[in-house]
């Protein structure tokens, strides 16, 4: 699956891009921010990563720019344990961008792009988090019109080694007053 946005390409990551994200990922400050990438992330890391199987239903993306296709990042939906009591059609948004690319709107431009899709896969919700020293990620959530739930739990991070404060926020995708298209 591809998705063309106004600047981005979204792409599936192939075996043969673990270069590309080992450079973008291999970055500290990006790596605390994620929950499931290990600090150091490695040669391995990526070349697993980027050998993952493609599932058409929970998509992930090598987010690029449409004009060279230079690697900003990765997005995608999974289904997730993280969030109890979520129906079965819930998934969790997850995305990093690589630190050059930070403060240019790409995470919000990809974002809106990735709820189109879960919507039109058939998702009525979608759950995020970010951890509470990340507010930068709390707010491109919210411009995707994300609302917070009152709930910060403790979530495990592998690349911080540890559990850290996180922050939840859910998107129902079937409300009418919802436009991932118009959310700002």
């Amino acid at each position: 699956m591809f998705h063309r946005s106004p600047r981005l390409l979204l792409r599936p990551i192939w075996p043969e891009d673990w270069k590309l994200v080992l450079g973008g990922i291999a970055d500290e400050g990006v790596v605390r921010n994620l929950a499931r990438a290990p600090w150091p992330y490695k040669e391995d890391d990526a070349r697993r990563f980027t050998a993952l199987p493609v599932e058409p239903h929970v998509p992930r993306f090598l987010i690029t720019r449409a004009r060279d296709a230079s690697l900003i990042g990765c997005i995608g939906i999974e289904r997730s344990d993280a969030f109890e009591g979520g129906p079965d059609d819930t998934v969790e948004l997850g995305y990093w961008i690589a630190r050059q690319h930070w403060r240019r709107g790409y995470a919000t431009e990809a974002g809106r792009a990735v709820l189109e899709i879960a919507r039109t896969l058939g998702y009525t919700q979608v759950m995020a988090m970010h951890f509470l020293d990340n507010p930068a990620s709390g707010r491109v959530l919210k411009k995707l019109g994300f609302c917070a739930t009152g709930v910060v739990t403790q979530r495990h991070s592998c690349g911080r080694g540890g559990k850290a404060a996180a922050r939840e926020f859910r998107l129902d995708l079937q409300d009418a007053g919802v436009s991932v298209q118009q959310a700002a």
